[in-house]
């Protein structure tokens, strides 16, 4: 893990996750391209119709504050869970499509 990740999993851990945890959520950093982070939100989170005010209010706030240099923007990528994954495919399997 390259130190500009570290500087970021290090405010995550103390900053972010004990907010998003005490809701059911979580977060995982995907990558960082010049001064975007890309975020994965994840339990509770993903796909939550708050997702975008947690991004701009927890995340984007916390990570541009701790680390100017490195973070000018947090953007989401959007992912399934594992739960609707299998659900969407048992659908399909069920009525032959």
């Amino acid at each position: 893990m390259s130190e500009d990740m570290k500087r970021i999993e290090s405010v995550l851990d103390e900053k972010v996750r004990p907010a998003l945890r005490a809701h059911g959520g979580e977060i995982a950093a995907d990558r960082l391209e010049d001064g975007v982070l890309y975020v994965k939100l994840l339990g509770q989170c993903a796909g939550c119709p708050s997702a975008d005010l947690t991004n701009e209010t927890i995340v984007e706030a916390e990570l541009t504050a701790a680390l100017p240099d490195l973070v000018r923007k947090v953007a989401v990528v959007q992912t399934v869970s594992d739960e609707l994954w299998e659900q969407a495919k048992k659908l399909l399997r069920d009525h032959h499509l």
